[in-house]
């Protein structure tokens, strides 16, 4: 099992999360190394946890599957529940956001595309379609007067 960890500084707004709903499916955005030959595939790859992918062998389904090219193995990953919304912290903590059961390959890197979702800390305004692929992302809070943020992104992938 491997997990998808956050540390981030936010500011006026907490509850951080990818906006991945069976109506609006995210997709992460990983790189790739296999267990087996420990090769790098030099392109990201993209996994939903709403798509289901059939395994060579009828072993059953997996969210991704994916054939080293080097060694020809078949390895697959699924995401293990829905992400944990990031929850605001002073001074920011590491935080789950993801698990994933991982077996012959693992995720070496995370690059944070797609859209975000947030909420005011003290407002409730709700804060969509945020884009984290720059490292950091600011706003305005109209029902609090503030200026909110989020910056100082740190993604790890961690064994569990």
């Amino acid at each position: 099992m491997l997990t998808l960890t956050l540390t981030t500084d936010l500011t006026g707004v907490t509850d951080l999360r990818p906006d991945d709903t069976p109506e609006n499916n995210f997709w992460y955005t990983f790189k790739v190394q296999c267990s087996s030959c420990r090769e790098v595939h030099p392109n990201y790859v993209n996994v939903s946890r709403f798509e289901a992918n059939d395994m060579s062998g009828s072993r059953g389904e997996a969210n991704f599957v994916w054939k080293c090219k080097s060694c020809k193995r078949e390895s697959s990953a699924t995401i293990k529940a829905p992400p944990i919304p990031y929850k605001q912290a002073s001074p920011p903590t590491r935080q789950k956001i993801l698990e994933f059961d991982c077996r012959g390959m693992e995720f070496t890197e995370f690059k944070p595309e797609g859209e975000w979702l947030a909420t005011g800390i003290e407002s409730g305004s709700k804060f969509v379609a945020i884009d984290l692929t720059e490292g950091e992302w600011y706003d305005y809070d109209e029902k609090a007067g503030e200026e909110v943020s989020i910056k100082e992104l740190k993604w790890e992938i961690r064994r569990n």
